[in-house]
């Protein structure tokens, strides 16, 4: 099996370590871990960076886990000068702790902080980040079938300036979350309202930058679809209002009945996701056309009624792949093929989450060993 560990050039020894004077003990961290919600628990310690205009990145070290002091006029508090990544750290059998395309988290967090005119974080040093932490916290990894330690990379503008500027001071930091499995008892098929009056993002926006101002507009349209019975947002471009692009926190797939599977473009708007780019790849090589194009609004209800298109999925970090099992909007409602999970889309959530867990080779080099 691959074993793929440090890349060239880390300095996870340069992250200087403040070890937590009150750790949790070990009864403590075995009651938080037994059954953790998402982001409510998180371990002993976080790492940080700094930068500032005059000197650039500097300081890396981890420190205890706790708050932050902001001064009131903080950039970040006025003017959303924010970004941040998401991923996961998985203990396999073997007792090693893995990760899954970090490099690519960090190519995104650099391409999310020039858009929001943020200093770009060296990947060297994410990769970094993210070994000291999980190397000092890795009795946090949870080992219960399905659950990991989700990690949160982020950046913050700190600095003290009321003006509409690119901020001169800035922090990164990186904190972990135990979390179990998303779907907890097996795999349930999700519902997707179609909003029709609010917009993930427009031409010549942030729709591309993983910033946290794209998931606070989401919010009010995920309220609304939550009352009328819905779990999940499936947004549709600001142009033409007839363009699939994606849900609030997911990519979305469509497979049509001769197992062809269709995907929104990149085009500007949509998050690069990169569990998206793993399923295409891992589709390709289970023999399935995937095709990157516009997909309408008409043509995938078209499709649900007519039996053309006989499965909907969506993917992202958390939930790895999500069948969808029904579908509303303004004046329909349809169920994806039979409601129930279909076979594409249980195939290549079967052969993602084993890559991740250890279950199958990883013949991509895609799992980087942290521990």
């Amino acid at each position: 099996m691959t074993d793929t560990t440090a890349p060239a050039g880390a300095t996870a020894e340069a992250f200087r370590v403040v070890p937590n004077p009150a750790p949790a003990t070990r009864e403590e961290r075995a009651d938080r871990i037994a059954n953790p919600r998402f982001g409510l628990v998180f371990t002993d310690h976080m790492a940080r960076m700094t930068w500032t205009a005059d000197e650039g990145w500097g300081d890396p070290r981890i420190e205890p886990y706790g708050p932050i002091p902001l001064d009131p006029a903080a950039s970040v508090l006025h003017y959303a000068q924010e970004i941040f990544e998401g991923l996961k750290a998985y203990r396999w059998a073997d007792g090693s702790i893995r990760t899954f395309r970090p490099e690519e988290n960090a190519k995104r967090l650099q391409r999310s902080a020039w858009r929001m005119a943020l200093p770009e974080l060296p990947v060297e040093d994410f990769m970094a980040s993210i070994y000291s932490l999980v190397e000092l916290d890795k009795d946090w990894v949870p080992t219960a079938e399905g659950a990991s330690l989700y990690l949160r990379p982020f950046l913050i503008g700190t600095d003290v300036f009321l003006g509409l500027r690119a901020p001169k001071k800035v922090d990164y930091l990186l904190i972990a979350s135990p979390s179990g499995p998303y779907f907890a008892g097996g795999v349930k098929p999700v519902s997707i309202w179609v909003e029709k009056d609010f917009f993930r993002a427009g031409p010549g926006g942030t729709g591309a930058a993983k910033c946290g101002g794209n998931y606070a507009a989401s919010l009010r349209p995920q309220i609304a679809a939550g009352e009328r019975g819905y779990d999940q947002v499936l947004y549709l471009d600001a142009a033409t209002g007839s363009v699939l692009e994606e849900l609030g926190g997911m990519n979305v797939f469509v497979v049509t009945r001769d197992g062809t599977v269709l995907t929104p473009v990149l085009n500007g708007n949509i998050l690069e996701g990169i569990t998206r780019s793993s399923v295409i790849e891992l589709l390709d090589e289970d023999g399935h056309k995937t095709v990157e194009r516009n997909i309408t609004l008409k043509e995938l209800r078209e499709g649900i009624e007519s039996g053309e298109i006989a499965e909907v999925f969506a993917c992202g970090t958390a939930a790895v792949v999500t069948p969808v099992g029904r579908m509303g909007g303004e004046g329909f409602e349809l169920t994806v093929g039979d409601g129930q999970p279909g076979p594409v889309t249980m195939a290549v959530r079967q052969r993602l989450t084993d890559i991740q867990y250890g279950r199958a080779e990883d013949t991509h080099g895609w799992m980087q060993r942290l521990v």
